[in-house]
This record gives C-alpha cells, structure tokens and sequence, in this order.
C-alpha cells in the first residue's frame, strides 16, 4: 500500500512546476481569450518536444458494416462490427460497437483495447485479429488464438454500460498502430513521410481515435455531441493526448496511466521519463529523449495536457498499489489544471490533499478517484465513470 504524506502546496515549488495560468514570459493569464492562445502554444510545445508532430486528419471516413445483431445481451442491444478504411494501411481499423436497443441517440464510450476486440467478448461472431498482438498471457509468438476470446470481459462490463444507456465503442489499438519498435514503419506511421512527421505511438492512437470520431459522427445511433474518450495505462495517455487535442470529444478519462499521461514528470516517482523511453523507445518523439533524467528542464508538464481538455470534462483515476504510475502526482496533475476550469467558471479539484481510497470526487468538471488495489481498470472504476458521465454528458444537457 502507498502511504501518501504528500504536501501539494510545498510540492509545486519545490518541483518548480509550470503554473497553467501563467504564460512563458511570465504574463499572468487572465481571461479565456488569454488561455486559448497560451493552449495553442502549449500545444505546439508538447508536439516539438514529446508527442511528435501528426498529420492533419482525414476529412470524412470510409467505412462498411460488416455485421449486425441486435439480439446481444437477450434482446437488450444491437452488437455492430465496422470496418474504416484508410488509403494504403493494408488493414481495416475494426471498431466492435454495442447499443442500447432503445430509440434515438446514446452518448457513448470509446476506447482502444490491447489485444484484440474478439477479447472483450464472448460473442463468437466478433472475429479474432490476425495481426500482430503483444505475447502476454496467453499469447505466443505474437499470434492472436482462440484462447485469448472473451479474456478481457473483466475490464468491458459491456452489459452494464449498454443498461446505464451508453454505447460502447472499441477497438485493437494495434489496428492502428501495433506497439513495438520498427522505425515508425508500421501502423498508420508508414503513411506518412517520418521527415514531415514526428509523431510517436501514442500520439498515433490519438490520432486514431480522433479518426474514429469521424465515423461516430455519421453512425446515426451515436450523439456524437456525447462522446467520452477513455483509456487504461498506456491506452489512458493516447486518450489524454486526444482529448486534449480534438476538441470534440466531451469527456476524457484517464485510467491509470501515469508517466506520459496524467502523472507529473517532475515528481520523478515510479515510471519516470528516461525509464518510459528506454523500454518504450516508440511512445514519444525523439527530443523526450533530451529530458531523460532531466525532467526539470522540461518546458511543460502533465497538468498542462489535463488543462488542455477545459472546458469540456475530464476524469482521472489511480490505483492505490499503482506506485509505478504515481496516484499523487496524477491527483495533483488534475488539481492543478483545475484553475483554467475555474477560468472557465467551472468547478475543478478543490482540495490540495490526495482523496482516501474509494471515495470518488465528482462534484465538478474534474473528476477524479482512487481506487484500492492495483495496476488495472476494474467494474468499480466503470462505475465511477458512468456516474460521472451520466452527470456531465446527459443531466447537464437536459
């Protein structure tokens, strides 16, 4: 267990820590129309020095359905399987989407999963991946089996999504770009020219979701207006990064995800920057490179990707056992974007100290929890998330 004796207050000077209502040169930010250029230089800076710079999105989508069942769950929801097209990437990005058998629009969620859509369900009909999948569990030689369906339930309470009156949207993140080191040769990296972009693998998967949203706006069973990005670990930082960067995306969840994502680099504790490059050398641009060891020299930090996402929601979790992802820092990441939200006239995180486990905060724009035991996405953070969403995306708009 983590013991948390933690001062927030003293922390953010002793760790010299960027404030997000103070621009560069040291001018004070004091209105929205000063945030939204102080965001889009922020922006550019997480491009240049860690994310990589990404192509321009593609307008519209191309798309087909492949499958349609509207029996799933005893009659309770209609299971889809739709296939987007990119020009030259050999594979489809399949998206597995399950909807309330109801009428109108549902807000949804969207997130990738690690090895395959076929491993969220026990739907035979939802077909196995051919492509390259990590060997973890019970996985070799890199080749998806049978033996893997239906594995990852546990962390997709389809069911209970689809009776809160959500969608569920998901996907095999390595459709998009598969999450190992080849020179940025793979994926959607190998259709675009490396010297015009800099883009790591996580700012792909951004990029891919944000490709997703484009079909989410044409599917006529989905309110696009309602759309909530979510990821767990590495998964959650391709979340933040799109969340913070498309602008259409109502709500973003991080979920554990730690350094990269939500967890300040500075703190230096569990994953730090040089230990994330060294085993993940594909992540991340290259001059993250320059920072390892050196996180105080960074010219941003996490909080300033969270307070991207303002005004639109935004929700961060952590584990008490997950030291490896730094619960405090990514708490105090949240706190401390929380003041564009109040920028914004919105309520964010209002205590400098790190909530008890299992006792969430959902009060405002900036949700955030901490949940007992370890490194995973568990029913009881879904829960959380539903009740927050529930709160942000639906009874606000009523």
């Amino acid at each position: 267990m983590i013991t948390f004796s933690f001062s927030f207050a003293s922390a953010q000077d002793t760790l010299n820590i960027p404030s997000v209502l103070r621009c560069s040169n040291g001018q004070e930010i004091k209105s929205i129309n000063d945030w939204q250029k102080q965001r889009k230089e922020i922006l550019t800076i997480f491009e240049r020095e860690m994310y990589g710079i990404s192509p321009s999105l593609p307008k519209g989508v191309k798309y087909s359905v492949l499958h349609e069942d509207k029996n799933a769950f005893g009659g309770k929801a209609t299971r889809k399987i739709v296939n987007l097209y990119l020009k030259k990437l050999q594979n489809p990005i399949q998206l597995l989407i399950y909807y309330p058998n109801k009428e109108g629009k549902f807000p949804a969620f969207l997130g990738y999963n690690f090895f395959g859509n076929y491993t969220v369900t026990n739907d035979i009909e939802v077909p196995m991946t051919t492509l390259w999948v990590p060997n973890r569990e019970k996985v070799t030689d890199n080749k998806a089996t049978e033996m893997m369906r239906g594995i990852r339930t546990d962390r997709w309470p389809i069911e209970m999504i689809v009776d809160a009156g959500f969608a569920l949207v998901t996907l095999y993140s390595g459709d998009v770009d598969p999450d190992y080191d080849d020179g940025f040769m793979n994926g959607v990296h190998g259709l675009f020219p490396r010297e015009k972009y800099s883009w790591g693998t996580i700012a792909a998967w951004a990029w891919g979701l944000s490709y997703v949203m484009n079909y989410l706006e044409k599917d006529n069973r989905i309110d696009a207006g309602k759309v909530a990005v979510i990821g767990h670990s590495r998964l959650g930082k391709a979340a933040l990064v799109a969340g913070a960067t498309d602008e259409r995306f109502a709500l973003t969840i991080s979920n554990n995800s730690g350094c990269g994502g939500a967890a300040l680099s500075r703190h230096k504790k569990g994953e730090t920057v040089k230990a994330v490059n060294d085993r993940f050398p594909h992540w991340f641009t290259s001059n993250f490179k320059n920072y390892n060891d050196k996180e105080e020299f960074l010219p941003f930090d996490q909080h300033q990707l969270i307070a991207m996402v303002a005004p639109r929601s935004v929700y961060v979790a952590s584990a008490s056992q997950d030291a490896w992802a730094d619960p405090q820092s990514e708490y105090l990441s949240a706190y401390l974007a929380s003041d564009v939200y109040r920028l914004y006239g919105l309520k964010g995180l209002t205590s400098d100290s790190i909530p008890t486990a299992n006792t969430p905060v959902h009060e405002g724009s900036v949700g955030y929890h901490l949940r007992e035991g370890k490194h995973d996405i568990t029913l009881y953070d879904w829960q959380q998330y539903i009740a927050f969403a529930t709160k942000q995306m639906i009874k606000r708009t009523k």
